[in-house]
């Protein structure tokens, strides 16, 4: 009697790149929360709207990468005209989500802003896998989503400013709703693209096509800002390491990483922006944020335990 099974070496070699993909995200998470520190003190420093230093970010990142990859612009060119509507919508998503999400923060605070936008975005591409799959999500996935849901209105409730003012609080959290469907969708979109695009093409692609999407409602905002050492350092931390580096490294994880499973990974965000805000400006440390982490931690834990089934799901 003989069975078929598959060769210990590929079996291997998928585990390894599954994990490989979990770690490449987790560390986008990560850098994605240095974010909120550089942005204050940028607006503190300059003046500038969120969606202006949102475009100020694009930009560079699309100019460095465009710098790095100048050999190869045929290439991206070309990958451009074979595929343009999923790459152009995974670029416009990106500037996108992110005005909406500024506009959230402006409208409504930043508790609700990040609460909705960030959770919602995995329980939508988790939604929207059970229905391609036709099943729904097993223990372990729905155990991960609420743990790490759980975690970050914990954490987002504690460090918001619950005093601050709404102006347009149902404005706020409409423009939040949008700004975790357009999350989920370009993160679904940019993984089907990630399958057939290197991710140094895709993040080229993708911030230049978002920056340009940022570009009107920048100016509106206003772009001038002082060239001062600080302010410099601040927008190329924003543009290379958050923007360039960050989204080269998610698109790479996309290839062997659910949609949702990345969404998950991604709320290592605002635990890093916690974390950061307790370091280095000194900020208490409440209890709400240390339980809301260790959920976080736990969901990213069980994650890595199984990256088999988190890939299968």
């Amino acid at each position: 009697m003989s069975t078929t099974r598959t060769p210990l070496p590929a079996a291997s070699a998928a585990r390894h790149a599954a994990r490989s993909g979990l770690i490449q995200i987790t560390v986008t998470g990560v850098l994605w929360g240095t974010t909120g520190v550089a942005v204050q003190l940028l607006r503190e420093g300059t003046g500038l709207s969120p969606v202006s230093i949102g475009f100020h970010r694009l930009a560079i990142a699309a100019l460095v990468l465009l710098a790095c990859t100048a050999g190869r612009l045929r290439t991206i060119a070309s990958t451009l005209r074979a595929a343009p509507v999923p790459l152009l919508l995974t670029g416009v998503g990106l500037g996108l989500y992110q005005a909406l999400y500024f506009a959230a923060v402006a409208w409504a605070g930043v508790s609700v802003a990040t609460i909705v936008s960030l959770g919602l975005a995995p329980v939508l591409a988790a939604a929207w896998e059970s229905v391609h799959a036709r099943r729904l999500p097993g223990p372990l996935r729905l155990g991960t989503l609420v743990a790490a849901v759980a975690g970050l209105v914990l954490i987002t409730g504690a460090t918001g400013q619950p005093g601050a003012a709404a102006p347009a609080p149902l404005l706020g959290l409409l423009a939040a709703a949008g700004s975790g469907l357009g999350y989920a969708v370009t993160t679904l979109i940019s993984r089907q693209v990630s399958q057939r695009t290197a991710p140094m093409t895709l993040t080229t692609i993708s911030t230049a096509v978002g920056a340009l999407t940022l570009a009107p409602f920048a100016l509106v905002a206003g772009v001038d800002l002082p060239v001062r050492l600080d302010t410099v350092a601040l927008l190329l931390h924003l543009g290379v390491v958050t923007t360039a580096v960050a989204y080269a490294l998610f698109y790479a994880g996309l290839r062997t990483t659910p949609g949702s499973v990345a969404a998950v990974l991604t709320l290592l965000e605002p635990l890093t922006a916690a974390a950061l805000a307790v370091a280095l400006l000194r900020e208490p440390l409440p209890l709400p944020v240390i339980v809301g982490g260790v959920l976080l931690l736990t969901a990213v834990a069980a994650t890595y335990l199984t990256p088999d089934r988190a890939d299968r799901g």
